[in-house]
């Protein structure tokens, strides 16, 4: 019998192109799961057959596990200090083992046998293909579409399978069995039964491997692209920069009479590209990422990492684009938030904000208006700057003398100190399952506290606009973290 198993492995090696040693560990498998039939329970059997002789021998194992953490699975785990009692120089993670009697080959049911056997090699091939495929490099898969999976496509590629999910699908496209598809390769999942390269056509990153293919120069290191936001199938931005100042950026990319950019849009079913040219400056490179609308001023938020950008009237559907189109690509691109105004609605802000930074210094100052005034006029918003400022630059103030100037820095720093205690007092507050919350930043707990959100539940009933008005979150991570608060109300939990 280990004779004719062994002429076995070395049929089915070459038949399936297979090593050796997969289709051995096959056959080990096989007696391994027919073996553990004779047990109760879920015991680890491991068996171990000699690759000349065919002669082979049954052990079952038990892991070794931290003595703190219990047996999980009594079958097949042992305890530290029991495993030493066995074997004493045993260490956590490894096994023991013991022999137990092994199971004739002749009594294993000759069907499953064969299914262990060629599922393992199956897999063995599958893997081997895949190895073969990736190790070309290829960021797009090319293929022709095989079959529909449940909504998604099988792409396939010579003898190698791709998914291509629906969500993925650039939208209103179809394909049939046959039609030829180029998608960007995201994943490899090996544990996916069937098609385990995962696709997407929607993806940023497919279309900057687009313009990789039909602009050399970015291949060449001459041009980059710097980043991509996509309404996949409606419209693109893409922002580009040049690292030879002979090169244009944005005309190479667009190619003699458009031919360049023409045949990504032909390839994504039509989807119009903005090709925008990339600056170290976020300013600039906002305007640019707006176009085509013209902008008239932009102001710069760098704590709340946000823009006000001014439009006249003309302009201000053209910036904010179908159903937000072109503000939502904009920020997309660029990493800013961004916030489209006209002149009016600029003027408002600016004029609200003026006047809320006048309460504050004659509130906190205990100052007239005038002076609040001449502090604004110089530039000074918080009081944080009235109290650090290098002295030098105060006192360049034509309005104010030192003994004003050092009065004007001692109240500010005073009335930061009142706050900052009376921003503690509030905190202790803060309910400890508000501190405990899954995601919530502990920098935010002093300005819910001053905002009254003292308890999970008040956190639960704020709205996401309240909530960002707040923290100064993104929309998405205000709504994550409300409903994470509300968890509670639908599991009964507290």
């Amino acid at each position: 019998m280990n004779r004719e198993m062994l002429m076995l492995v070395e049929a089915i090696s070459r038949e399936k192109n297979v090593e050796r040693d997969v289709v051995f560990g096959a056959v080990e498998l096989a007696l391994a799961q027919a073996t553990k039939k004779l047990y109760e329970g879920d015991v680890d059997i491991r068996v171990a057959m000699d690759r000349d002789t065919g002669e082979y021998e049954t052990f079952r194992r038990w892991l070794v596990v931290p003595d703190e953490a219990g047996l999980q699975n009594p079958e097949a785990e042992e305890m530290l200090m029991d495993a030493r009692e066995r074997v004493a120089d045993v260490e956590e993670g490894e096994y023991i083992e013991e022999g137990v009697e092994s199971l004739p080959i002749g009594r294993i049911g000759a069907m499953a046998a064969k299914q262990v056997i060629l599922q393992k090699i199956r897999d063995a091939e599958r893997e081997m293909l895949l190895n073969d495929f990736m190790s070309r490099g290829d960021k797009i898969f090319v293929g022709t579409v095989k079959r529909m999976d449940k909504g998604d496509l099988i792409v396939e590629s010579g003898r190698v399978e791709g998914r291509l999910r629906r969500s993925e699908m650039i939208p209103k496209e179809n394909f049939r069995s046959g039609d030829r598809v180029r998608a960007m390769i995201m994943e490899v999942d090996l544990t996916l039964r069937g098609a385990p390269i995962i696709l997407s056509r929607s993806a940023p990153e497919f279309m900057v491997e687009l313009f990789r293919h039909e602009v050399p120069e970015i291949e060449q290191g001459m041009l980059e692209i710097k980043s991509c936001a996509r309404d996949a199938g409606s419209r693109a931005k893409i922002a580009v920069i040049s690292h030879d100042k002979r090169v244009d950026p944005i005309g190479t990319c667009v190619g003699v009479r458009g031919t360049r950019v023409n045949a990504v849009t032909t390839e994504l079913a039509g989807e119009r590209v903005d090709i925008v040219l990339w600056s170290e400056d976020p300013a600039q490179f906002v305007i640019g990422a707006l176009a085509p609308a013209n902008v008239s001023s932009i102001v710069v938020d760098e704590e709340r990492h946000a823009m006000d950008v001014v439009v006249d009237e003309e302009n201000l559907a053209i910036a904010i684009g179908r159903g937000g189109q072109n503000v939502r690509l904009a920020a997309e691109l660029t990493g800013w938030k961004i916030n489209i105004m006209d002149a009016a609605e600029s003027a408002q802000k600016q004029a609200d904000e003026t006047f809320s930074i006048r309460e504050l210094f004659m509130a906190k100052l205990d100052v007239d208006q005038e002076v609040a005034d001449i502090l604004i006029e110089e530039g000074f918003t918080s009081l944080e700057e009235v109290a650090y400022v290098p002295l030098q630059e105060m006192l360049e103030i034509e309005s104010f003398d030192e003994d004003t100037v050092n009065e004007l820095r001692t109240r500010a720093k005073d009335a930061l100190l009142t706050m900052e205690i009376a921003r503690e007092e509030s905190v202790e507050e803060v309910s400890q399952d508000l501190r405990d919350l899954e995601g919530l930043n502990a920098e935010f707990l002093p300005q819910l506290a001053e905002s009254g959100v003292h308890t999970r539940d008040d956190l639960a009933d704020l709205a996401v606009d309240e909530l960002t008005a707040i923290t100064g979150q993104s929309e998405e991570e205000a709504k994550a973290l409300i409903l994470k608060a509300r968890e509670h109300w639908f599991t009964g939990q507290e």
